[in-house]
């Protein structure tokens, strides 16, 4: 089997179920996330909080890169894992921790 690009799940999900992969496209990102009711900072830092909760830890990659395109620090995201242990769990918090660091140490190798 190969392997998952998780940096990008949309894309890595797009040819078996292309019209889920619209779907987020139309409307979530070109409406939902542009809805001015909420900053996309907020919207950002929601969303990695949720997916962490949630345990969708594949998704977060692309959504910790967001967040950091957003304005939150990788400080900001570090305490928001730490906080969401007593809430979520440490199995969940510990898995995004990794999660994070592997990210970031990816993005600071290119």
């Amino acid at each position: 089997m190969k392997p998952i690009d998780f940096t990008s799940p949309r894309a890595a999900a797009r040819p078996f179920t292309p019209k889920l992969a619209d779907f987020v496209e139309q409307p979530l990102y070109s409406e939902v996330w542009k809805d001015a009711d909420l900053a996309p900072r907020d919207r950002s830092l929601i969303t990695i909080a949720c997916l962490i909760a949630l345990n969708h830890a594949n998704e977060l990659p692309a959504h910790l890169r967001r967040g950091i395109e957003n304005g939150l620090t990788k400080t900001e995201l570090s305490a928001v894992i730490t906080h969401l242990a007593f809430y979520a769990g440490f199995p969940a918090a510990i898995t995004a921790s990794a999660y994070a660091n592997a990210t970031f140490a990816d993005d600071q190798a290119n």
